[in-house]
Parts: C-alpha cells; sequence; structure tokens
C-alpha cells in the first residue's frame, strides 16, 4: 500500500499547507506559478516542510518534464540519460534532492546545462547551500528558505488523515515530530498498520520502538546540534564532548560539525579570542584532509578548546544591529570623503576630499553618524 504521506500529498498550491512567505498570494512561488515563470532555485529548510512537494507543485504548473533524482545515488550518467531524453518538446526539470551530496566535479558538470537553460535545476537541501552548492550554480539559482511547519500547520495536516485520535495523543504527535509532517504522517500510518485505535499509548509505543533515534535528516540532528553548541556557549566541556560522541556514533557529516564549530568561533567567542576562528578553522582542515574515524580526535581537540575559550558575542550582535539599519533606511549616501575618486571628474565633485586616515570623525553615512553598533 501506498504510504500515508504519498497519498496525502497536495497535488496544487491550494492544497499545500504553510510557508505562506513563500506561496500566500502575491508570494515568489505563487508569482512564478501563476506567471509560468521557468528558473532554476534551491530550497532550503529541515526535512518535511514540502520541498519535494513544492518542486512537483511547479512542475506540473508549468507543464514540464519532472526528473526526480537524489544526489546521494545520481552521478553524470544519469544527467546524461535526462540530457538525452526525448521530453517531446517540453521543459526538462531536474529536481536534485540533497544537492549538498553533489560533489565539486557534479557540480561543475551541471553547471553549463543549467546556465544554458537545457535544465532547470530545482535543489532540494537541509544544508546551507552557500557552504555547500559552488557558487557558480549557486549564483544562477535563487534560494528560498523553508519554515518548519507550526503547530498549527501540524494540527491540519495531521486531521487531513482522516485518523481519529483523541486531543492529547494529538498534541503529544506534533510535540514529537516537531514540525516535520512526514515523520508526523508515517507515524500515523506505522500506528494504524500495527494497532486497533490511535492513542497516547499506542503513539508512544510506535515512537521509541522505531523513531526516537538520532536521524540526519530528523528531529534529533537538530536537539543535538543545538545541545552540543550550548554546551561549548556555557563553557561545559563534558557536555559537549558527550554531543559530539553521540554525532559520530550516529554517524554524522564530521564536515558538518567542524562548520558550526568555525560559525561558533566568531558568533560566541568572538574578539575575546580571537585564535578560535584560527584554531576552529584548523580543526575544519583537519576534518577534510584526514577524514573519520582519527578526525574525531580534531574535533575533540577543538571542542575542549572552544568550550575553554571566553566568550564575546559583541561582533555578532553589532552586525545583527547594522544589517537592521541597512534594511531600514536602504542604501544611505556615502559621505564623500570616504568615497573612491579614480578620475578627475570625480575628485572635482569632492571624492575623497578632506578624507585622513586616522579620523576620529564618523565615517558612516550623515543619518547614522552618531550610531555605535560594537559596544566596547
Amino acid at each position: 500500500m501506498e504510504p500515508l504521506a504519498s497519498r496525502m500529498r497536495p497535488r496544487t498550491l491550494d492544497e499545500f499547507v504553510g510557508q505562506e512567505h513563500l506561496v500566500g498570494e502575491g508570494k515568489p512561488i505563487r508569482n512564478a506559478l501563476e506567471g509560468r515563470e521557468l528558473f532554476s532555485f534551491i530550497l532550503w529548510g529541515p526535512p518535511g516542510v514540502g520541498k519535494t512537494t513544492l518542486a512537483r507543485i511547479y512542475a506540473k504548473a508549468l507543464d514540464a518534464e519532472f526528473y526526480e533524482q537524489s544526489a546521494v545515488s545520481a552521478g553524470k550518467a544519469d544527467i546524461r540519460g535526462i540530457l538525452k531524453d526525448d521530453a517531446g518538446g517540453r521543459s526538462k526539470i531536474l529536481f536534485l534532492d540533497e544537492i549538498h551530496r553533489f560533489n565539486k566535479s557534479q557540480q561543475d558538470f551541471l553547471l553549463p546545462y543549467v546556465e544554458s537553460g537545457e535544465l532547470t535545476l530545482i535543489g532540494a537541501t537541509t544544508e546551507n547551500p552557500s557552504f555547500e552548492v559552488i557558487a557558480p550554480l549557486l549564483s544562477r539559482c535563487r534560494v528560498f528558505v523553508l519554515k518548519e511547519f507550526s503547530e498549527e500547520d501540524m494540527r491540519r495536516i495531521v486531521r487531513r488523515s482522516g485518523m481519529e485520535m483523541d486531543p492529547e495523543a494529538e498534541d503529544w504527535l506534533i510535540r514529537v515530530a516537531n514540525g516535520d509532517a512526514r515523520q508526523a504522517l508515517t507515524v500515523l500510518d506505522h500506528v494504524s498498520r500495527l494497532y486497533d485505535e490511535i492513542t497516547l499509548d499506542t503513539l508512544k509505543e510506535a515512537v521509541q520502538s522505531e523513531y526516537i533515534r538520532y536521524d540526519k535528516k530528523g528531529e534529533e540532528h537538530y536537539n543535538t546540534i543545538s545541545a552540543f553548541i550550548k554546551s561549548m556557549r556555557a563553557s561545559q566541556p563534558d557536555a559537549a564532548l558527550y554531543y559530539l560522541a553521540r554525532m559520530i556514533d550516529a554517524g554524522e557529516d564530521p564536515k558538518f560539525i567542524a562548520r558550526r564549530m568555525v560559525v561558533f568561533a566568531s558568533e560566541d567567542i568572538g574578539v575575546a579570542q580571537p585564535t578560535a576562528l584560527v584554531v576552529a578553522n584548523e580543526v575544519f582542515r583537519a576534518v577534510e584532509t584526514i577524514g573519520l574515524p582519527e578526525c574525531a580526535i580534531n574535533l575533540a581537540h577543538g571542542v575542549v578548546y572552544l568550550s575553554g575559550c571566553k566568550k564575546d558575542r559583541r561582533a555578532y550582535e553589532a552586525l545583527g544591529r547594522a544589517m537592521e539599519d541597512v534594511k531600514r533606511h536602504g542604501n544611505l549616501p556615502i559621505p564623500l570623503k570616504v568615497r573612491n575618486a579614480p578620475t578627475g571628474l570625480m575628485k572635482k565633485m569632492g571624492y575623497g576630499k578632506g578624507y585622513e586616515k586616522y579620523s576620529k570623525e564618523s565615517f558612516l553615512p550623515e543619518k547614522l553618524k552618531n550610531r555605535r553598533y560594537f559596544k566596547k
């Protein structure tokens, strides 16, 4: 029998639940469908939030030939096969799930076909595409960020299944699924096949026997990395090492862990100990060079070091305040004295006039000249 999650998959945007910032009236994906605009894009978000569904709806609405591949198993030969396939004059859309698993060589191979429009690419990823997708390919794609389903969205999806359960069981299922609709429906499907009724007890039995385990695409992935970061932030090396060990034992990608450590070095330690970024970067390089199992030692070394560093989030918070002003005020005029003056005309217009290297006068735009983002 076809799984419940597959049977319930929406076929149109009107059936789709959530992601209103993308599919609501006047929002980019709905506008693209209504305007029949064909372009490449990447869907970035946690598992079970509708990435595959949106890709299928998009392809159907544009009457394109839809090719669905997973980057885990697909390769250049699969791409060649799609390129040779007779689509009857229709546009070809390649949906590449887990695009972050395509290596640089494979992405380089894909690039000219996306660039020429021979293939329209829709990538799906749970990882930051800035780290995982090569710059030339990324520059040819729009990136849409999907969010975890809200509790209200999850409740609508669960109730659409038509499966009866009491409010306590429903609340528990929604809480455990943690915004992952596919996981919630899979659990429901599983329980309905094994038990006569769906209750809190039967849900717990099913989840404990099959679903509460570390899953690189699921809830425990996010819970564990969160606990890992928060342990380092609290300067608790023992807790951080424990969560590191859990991730390694579960088969987590060590580069994923190392990247989070590099971000942590600037976000949470920052100017308190600038060498933290150097150490974190060297850990990342070691992970790339050595690989598992030995690189676990490098990760442990870095975790203990970062946990022991003084913490200072001022640089990170200052950037946030500056970003708020950029969004609020837009591109304010840059003071003439700090503008570049490569031509005589620009010099006559006052570009660069009065500039002093070590001036105490603010170089911020006039409207923001008294702003202080970094708090000393």
